[in-house]
């Protein structure tokens, strides 16, 4: 099975100044090349600072440090406004992340026609 991490509010995809700490820690590659804003100042670097909390929004949404660290920090790897879930998929799914109502879900990839 594939896990995949959406974003269940209104809002963008983030995730907390935290999550992306630990995700440069675990050597995430999209983490590693991103700045870290947070690091010159890191007692404001809290969840409820919204400039630092809008990380990782390049990460491949089932990247399996991305999952981890969702799983493991639970509402702590929401960055501002995000909503995390990790949603379990078969593997062999060709999926693709679509919103409706402004919220995300994982939906099938089906052939379309103009």
């Amino acid at each position: 099975m594939k896990k995949i991490v959406i974003n269940k509010s209104y809002e963008q995809f983030c995730v907390s100044h935290k999550a992306f700490q630990r995700l440069r820690e675990l050597g995430q590659q999209e983490a590693l090349q991103e700045a870290d804003h947070g690091a010159y100042w890191p007692e404001a670097a809290g969840p409820r600072e919204p400039s630092l909390n809008q990380c990782g929004k390049l990460i491949p949404r089932d990247d399996a440090k991305l999952v981890r660290v969702v799983e493991e920090l639970l509402g702590d790897a929401n960055g501002h406004c995000a909503e995390l879930k990790v949603v379990t998929i078969p593997d062999e799914v060709q999926w693709v992340i679509a919103k409706t109502d402004g919220v995300e879900h994982v939906s099938e990839v089906h052939r379309t026609w103009n």
